[in-house]
Formats: structure tokens, sequence, C-alpha cells
């Protein structure tokens, strides 16, 4: 369920088709965002899920799993 969600959030921001969104898709070197992109990833995701990732933890969102990862470690 949040995989399908973050796809939804990634595809907006970046304009690319969901169908090409893995959870081993990097932003950077797959999906060619930059960190402004990577940022509003990081708040649509806080966001849709209602939580709070800290700093700290965004900069260790290299991949879409890791995105995953944090919200799982949020919500629990």
């Amino acid at each position: 369920m949040e995989f399908e969600k973050i796809q939804k959030i990634i595809s907006d921001v970046l304009n690319v088709d969901a169908g090409e969104i893995k959870p081993e898709t990097t932003f950077i070197d797959d999906l060619g965002a930059d960190s402004l992109d990577v940022f509003q990833i990081i708040m649509g995701i806080e966001e849709e899920f209602d939580i709070e990732i800290s700093n700290e933890d965004a900069e260790n969102i290299v991949t879409v799993s890791d995105a995953v990862e944090q919200i799982k470690k949020a919500i629990k």
C-alpha cells in the first residue's frame, strides 16, 4: 500500500510513468531527480502519511524502498 502511494507522489513530482518506479529505483540516478525534487517527494510523503521525516533520515533516502522503510519506521 505504501509503495503504490509513493509511486503516485513520485510520478506527480517528477512527471514520470508510475510503472517505471520500482522499489530499487534511485531518485537521482534512475529518475534524474535533483535535491529539490527529492525534497518535494519527501514533503508529499509526509503529507500523505501524516508523518515527519527528520533531515537526517531524509538524507538516507536514496531508493524508493528506503522511503517505504522510513514510512514504516515513522508509523510505528
